[in-house]
């Protein structure tokens, strides 16, 4: 449209022109023909309109927001009409403590008081997008700075209310799920009130005062050192244990050698003890008897 004003500007200069008195008058009617054809340019340009993928266009009709919006591609629009691109994709907002890091140069953490009154440091990424067909609503309500008015106050501000009812070790450890969820309802309810959509709620870091986190430390190897001494103590009764089994299989061995065994099977065990001696090849002469029968020799002579 800017080009199109432009060539009525070069109309009105030609035809002031073309009023003078001469020469001047003769270059009015090709100022004019110039302003004519940038008039048709700018209207041609105006009339066509192409938004990008992953954006939207509102349109604004001399400062009224029309509630249709234009979807990427080519469109033919009013060319009075101006368009402003909203940005539909994903977006990510992180508020962190490492100073290029978050979308806010320095220390942009959220601090926050714990039910326990300690103060707990908390990095954090908002992952949004705007809604496309609500792209009206937020520039008729909130501007095209909706980033700072909405995601950033309002993301704070549900971590602040809802950190008071936890303690700051439940927030570092157990409950930590738990308080993400939390928060992340209560943001998801807070964004579609105002056209835009959560998609994820991110807790990067809990940071604990220091005395909390060496008190924190302590308890773990307490922790970890009674874990070590149950397994130590229970490795102990399973050698015990088996041990005892170990010393029951033999005391029943020896009863039932003292009372199963007679004689005669004595005798029959010694005779195959001493044969496998005498069949050994390092054994020279072995005499055999019980002193109730003559002697029997063997030998590998």
């Amino acid at each position: 449209m800017f080009v199109a004003i432009i060539g009525i500007i070069l109309l009105v200069i030609g035809t002031m022109v073309k009023r003078s008195p001469e020469p001047g008058s003769r270059f009015g009617g090709i100022i004019r023909l110039v302003g004519i054809a940038v008039v048709a340019l700018g209207l041609l340009f105006s009339v066509f309109k192409v938004i990008e993928p992953g954006k939207v266009g509102v349109q604004v009709l001399f400062g009224k927001v029309q509630d249709n919006v234009l979807e990427s591609g080519l469109h033919i629009i009013n060319p009075v009409v101006d368009v402003v691109p909203f940005n539909v994709q994903t977006q990510n907002y992180t508020m962190s403590a490492v100073h290029s890091e978050g979308e806010v140069q320095g220390d942009d953490a959220i601090r926050v008081l714990s039910s326990d009154g300690l103060e707990v440091t908390i990095d954090l990424s908002v992952l949004y997008k705007v809604s496309p067909f609500k792209a009206p609503f937020i520039m008729q309500n909130i501007g095209l700075d909706y980033v700072d008015k909405i995601v950033r106050t309002v993301a704070r501000t549900a971590i602040r209310d809802n950190a008071v009812n936890y303690a700051a070790v439940d927030l570092y450890s157990i409950k930590r799920q738990e308080f993400q969820d939390k928060i992340n309802r209560t943001i998801s309810l807070s964004f579609a009130k105002r056209g835009l959509e959560l998609q994820q709620i991110l807790i990067r870091n809990i940071s604990l005062p220091a005395s909390v986190k060496a008190s924190i430390e302590s308890k773990i190897n307490a922790e970890q050192e009674a874990q070590k001494m149950q397994f130590v103590l229970q490795k102990e009764r399973q050698e015990a244990d088996r041990k005892r089994v170990e010393a029951q299989g033999i005391a029943d061995y020896q009863k039932i050698l003292s009372t199963g065994l007679s004689d005669k099977q004595l005798q029959y065990e010694t005779i195959k003890a001493q044969k496998e001696i005498a069949l050994s090849p390092n054994t020279k002469v072995i005499i055999i008897g019980n002193g109730k029968s003559n002697p029997i020799m063997l030998t590998d002579k």
